[in-house]
């Protein structure tokens, strides 16, 4: 299987970066370090690649020697997830390893209390900001709400599919990237954040050991972070997409390798709001991105390889795609776009 080929919006670096700005750090040495050119962040639909998103996080952990990136009063060391999830494993149920990892990250820090929570059908897990008058930015309950949500399906080895997540944010501008992250209903403006799922999850056993947590702590962050695979019909046109490379496959080419007709796919896109030619045009945009950042293509042959009929148009279309010419995505910010 071809893994997914993935870029991030430049609004959840942003989010990455709010807490260390909101300490009067400057983040320039943390995007240089990761090759993520500053003058992205002043393009509102710029985007980096899934390495350089990875790159910057574990740079700033590193480098503070803090794994909750400067949201909290005092820094979470290096180590500290993994004492959190060696609570999990240790634990025989997942309700079990909720109550044991919530009370050990509230004696972490001080600043969140995590707090196991149930309704009439849900399980789940709360955050509760212990210091109200704290300005704690939006990134802060998407950071833990992720991790929480993965960490909690890698302890009993299945999915954990979330029943809903709250946010005591308002609903932001970027709304669309929450989607990405989360895949339920979302709710802002709660007076809790929280993830929920069904409340029957709780009785599974937990199935994890000290080798299969270094694993996942090697793959970490990659799998907490980046946003969700596409599902549905729109994942398996995008995987059908990149599977066809470097041919880009029409619409009735890829309905016939999902087994439908052409009208039926545009029927399945439309019913999860996309179309064919913009999941084309997404996938052409990562690619450019990608190679942009991992070699020294021409724009030449890249608008060749992506299915533009010359240079000129190709760097058109990257720019109504990102705001951006295509040299700004250089590696190292190199613009050699006159090659």
């Amino acid at each position: 299987m071809v893994p997914p080929l993935v870029t991030v919006p430049i609004a959840l670096v942003h989010g990455m970066l709010s807490g260390i700005q909101l300490r009067g750090e400057v983040a320039d040495t943390y995007l240089t370090g990761a090759d993520i050119a500053t003058e992205l962040l002043h393009q509102a639909n710029a985007r980096v690649t899934a390495e350089q998103y990875i790159a910057l996080f574990r740079l700033m952990i590193v480098r503070r020697n803090d794994e909750a990136l400067g949201f909290l009063s005092r820094p979470l060391r290096r180590g500290s997830l993994a004492l959190v999830a060696r609570e999990g494993i240790a634990a025989p149920t997942l309700d079990a390893a909720m109550r044991r990892m919530a009370r050990t990250f509230t004696l972490l820090q001080d600043d969140v209390v995590l707090k196991p929570v149930r309704n009439a059908s849900e399980a789940g897990i709360q955050l509760r900001l212990c210091k109200p008058t704290e300005v704690y930015p939006e990134f802060l309950h998407k950071l833990i709400l992720r991790v929480c949500w993965r960490l909690l399906a890698w302890l009993v080895d299945a999915r954990l599919p979330a029943t809903a997540f709250d946010f005591a944010v308002e609903r932001p501008d970027h709304f669309d990237n929450y989607t990405k992250v989360f895949p339920a209903p979302l709710r802002f403006a709660s007076a809790r954040s929280a993830l929920w799922f069904e409340g029957n999850h709780l009785t599974k056993t937990v199935r994890r050991d000290e080798e299969s947590l270094r694993k996942f702590l090697a793959a970490s962050p990659g799998n907490v972070i980046l946003p969700r695979r596409e599902e549905g019909v729109t994942g398996a046109v995008r995987s059908q997409l990149q599977l066809m490379l470097p041919r880009w496959g029409d619409l009735g080419a890829v309905a016939s390798n999902l087994f439908m007709s052409a009208s039926t796919l545009q029927r399945r896109l439309a019913s999860e709001k996309t179309t064919f030619q913009l999941l084309k045009d997404e996938l052409r945009r990562d690619v450019a991105i990608t190679r942009l950042n991992s070699s020294t293509v021409s724009f030449a042959a890249l608008a060749d390889e992506l299915g533009f009929a010359d240079g000129a148009a190709f760097q058109r279309a990257f720019k109504n795609w990102t705001g951006s010419a295509p040299g700004v995505y250089r590696r190292g910010n190199l613009s050699i776009a006159s090659r």
